[in-house]
């Protein structure tokens, strides 16, 4: 008869590995270790859900911020058609066409502190220009014009564009956002706080200014004052009146050109 073939004798080391493996496959998972792979298995269904329904409502967001951008494209192209259509039907007729007052102002601030009275700086303070160089947006009334006389010599002001309202915001805006002062890199920051008075993009924030609409007040508010810097080629004299061939006070749609000169 044939001899049995027996295994080689294993040594202490094999047997200890064995034995490990098998109380490892035996040993059961902690009740702690349970619950927490339960909570991050939860945590991240939740997360990729909340995921899904930003993207979806970005998505959302972004066809009526285009909609509502060609929509004022289409009004701004509108108005500037009419405005010539009117020009010469009053050349036609012989007579002149005489447009609507202005609504919106802009004010650039143009001198320091020196020799200030105490009731100019105040006025300027509560225009909110507290440094040179910093201009803000006002509507065109009794109050903000007389208040503009009595701090003209240390001011620049008239009437802006579409370009220049655009220029500004889109190149110099930030918001205030709990008296901090943030720059408008995301519509989300201006549908935070604007969002209320149904102004939650940047095209909703520069139609509001410039055809100061309802919610110019609270725009206007969320806007820090614009920091510009000093104007190319510098001033021609600042403590003369702009009709006497300085810089100071109104100079109505030349104000354009300075803010140019200035962003």
């Amino acid at each position: 008869a044939k001899r049995e073939r027996r295994a080689p004798p294993r040594s202490d080391r094999e047997r200890k590995s064995e034995r490990g493996a098998r109380k490892r496959r035996m040993a059961p998972v902690p009740e702690t270790v349970l619950k927490k792979r339960r909570r991050d298995e939860q945590w991240a269904a939740q997360k990729s859900a909340e995921r899904e329904q930003k993207l979806s409502d970005s998505r959302k967001k972004r066809k009526v911020i285009f909609k509502r951008a060609e929509q004022y494209v289409k009004e701004y192209v509108s108005q500037e058609k009419d405005l010539v259509r009117m020009k010469r039907e009053a050349r036609a007729q012989g007579g002149f066409y005489v447009p609507a007052e202005h609504k919106l102002m802009l004010v650039v601030r143009i001198r320091g502190v020196n020799d200030m009275h105490p009731k100019t700086r105040k006025i300027l303070q509560l225009l909110r220009l507290r440094q040179i160089h910093n201009a803000v947006f006002l509507k065109v009334n009794k109050a903000t014009v007389n208040m503009l006389r009595k701090v003209e010599p240390y001011i620049a002001y008239g009437y802006p564009n579409l370009k220049t309202v655009k220029e500004l915001i889109y190149k110099r805006g930030f918001g205030k956002v709990s008296k901090n002062r943030l720059p408008l890199t995301d519509n989300a920051i201006i549908e935070e706080n604007l969002g209320k008075h149904d102004i939650i993009c940047i095209e909703d924030l520069i139609h509001e200014i410039y055809n100061v609409g309802p919610s110019f007040k609270e725009a206007n508010n969320f806007l820090w004052p614009f920091k510009l810097s000093s104007p190319n080629g510098g001033f021609t004299k600042k403590r003369i009146h702009y009709v006497e061939g300085g810089d100071a006070g109104n100079r109505e749609e030349k104000i354009n050109n300075l803010i140019r000169q200035m962003n």
